[in-house]
């Protein structure tokens, strides 16, 4: 089956690219973007940004095709999901996989701009992205692989714009893999009633009574890696400021996760938008006023 370009299909793959809810894409920008800055000392390469931008908008795409094509069972009996294009039958499984392959072989052109040491590092990124959506069969540790997945455009970005790794790029990739478990196991909780019934695995099951806690645990490393960075990178003033506010809105999402409603839930993981803005803002405040 041949990917078709009728007006209504079109309309299909975008929702199944999830480019109507851009929360994603903005979670997974904000990272490459405080890497860019501190890689490139505050004046990152513009044409590394954009092809990053680009290659960006284009995994996040291709991470939510082939999730929802791993999903195309289970999608159906949760009451958030059961409307996706594959689950309601708007998209055949087999044009979900021709269209992952249409994104991921653009996100690779892109990344043919960049350096040997970047294209690698983009092999090993894909890699994680497609293998992310199916770890939930096996394992309580699907939003592991998903921070792992998120966190390789970090040393990409080092990689692309200084043609090396470095300390800080470890630190970025460790910090970006926390975070992704913050986040993503708070949207693991709205589903968790719908995940134990179907037999699909997440943190948010793992963690049970504890969840909270737990998050507060990895919150609390997030922040002693941001601190790390912040010493390796040698940024102060304004990136201390944006510690703090992010800081704020970690509390105020332990706040809205306090009685596990799945409204609540899910705008605590959406909150995370702000806490990577308040990064990236302290970021690059720092460089400017330096």
């Amino acid at each position: 089956m041949k990917l078709l370009l009728k007006k209504e299909n079109l309309e299909n793959y975008w929702l199944l690219m999830r480019f109507n809810r851009p929360i994603g894409v903005f979670l997974l920008l904000w990272p490459t973007y405080w890497a860019l800055l501190i890689a490139g000392e505050g004046r990152p390469d513009i044409l590394v940004c954009v092809v990053f931008t680009l290659g960006v908008i284009l995994m996040r795409a291709a991470g939510c095709v082939i999730n929802d094509y791993a999903d195309r069972k289970v999608d159906p009996l949760v009451k958030r999901t059961k409307d996706r294009p594959i689950a309601n039958g708007s998209v055949h499984p087999h044009e979900a996989l021709q269209l992952f392959f249409v994104l991921i072989v653009a996100a690779f052109l892109l990344v043919l701009l960049m350096n040997s040491l970047t294209i690698w590092l983009a092999l090993a990124a894909v890699f994680l992205a497609a293998l992310y959506p199916f770890m939930k069969r096996y394992t309580h540790l699907p939003q592991v692989f998903l921070g792992l997945a998120f966190g390789m455009s970090v040393p990409m970005a080092f990689a692309a714009q200084t043609g090396s790794l470095s300390p800080v790029a470890g630190l970025l990739f460790v910090a970006t893999a926390i975070w992704a478990v913050v986040y993503d196991t708070m949207y693991a909780m709205v589903d968790r009633e719908d995940d134990i019934k179907i037999g699909v695995k997440s943190t948010a099951i793992l963690f049970a009574e504890a969840d909270k806690i737990w998050i507060g645990i990895f919150q609390g490393l997030l922040f002693f890696t941001f601190y790390l960075i912040g010493q390796k990178a040698e940024l102060a003033g304004f990136y201390i400021i944006s510690l703090l506010v992010a800081l704020g809105l970690s509390i105020y999402q332990q706040y809205l996760i306090r009685n596990r409603e799945p409204q609540k839930c899910l705008a605590a993981f959406l909150n995370n938008n702000y806490l990577g803005m308040a990064i990236f803002i302290g970021i690059l405040a720092d460089y400017i006023s330096g």
